[in-house]
């Protein structure tokens, strides 16, 4: 028998804990998984840090399959989604506290866009000439 994963039931009782201890939950979303919504600009290195405190967002749901809540963002609001799978870290920002997540892995259709992005459409361009005078090599 498989089971659900304990992701979501662990981060709902990480982000109690840390409220409970006067801190700020804070969370690492793989920007990239299929499914994730969130303000690209803030993105850096495929990854988005979020701090879902009750003071910074609204409708905070920690649920099975998603988390989702409104915030705002540059002045913009938007509603933010984060499949649980894409959850990487759950912590306090005060002290980092909290729990680091094992990469789940992706579904057959994550799998075919990713390779499908890694292949490139045409072929890079020639690396740039160097300036300045050529040089000779002498071969015996």
């Amino acid at each position: 028998m498989t089971m659900t994963s304990s992701r979501s039931y662990i981060a709902r009782a990480l982000y109690e804990w840390i409220l409970d201890n006067d801190c700020t939950p804070y969370i690492l979303v793989d920007a990239y998984r299929r499914g994730v919504e969130v303000p690209q600009e803030f993105v850096k290195d495929g990854q988005i840090v979020l701090n879902i405190s009750p003071t910074a967002v609204r409708a905070l749901n920690i649920g099975n399959d998603y988390i989702m809540f409104d915030g705002r963002f540059g002045g913009r609001a938007l509603t933010i989604t984060v499949p649980v799978p894409a959850l990487m870290a759950i912590y306090a920002q005060e002290n980092g506290q909290g729990m680091v997540f094992e990469a789940e892995p992706l579904d057959e259709q994550e799998e075919a866009e990713e390779v499908q992005a890694e292949v490139p459409d045409e072929e890079p361009p020639p690396p740039p000439k160097k300036p300045g005078r050529p040089h000779l090599k002498v071969v015996k």
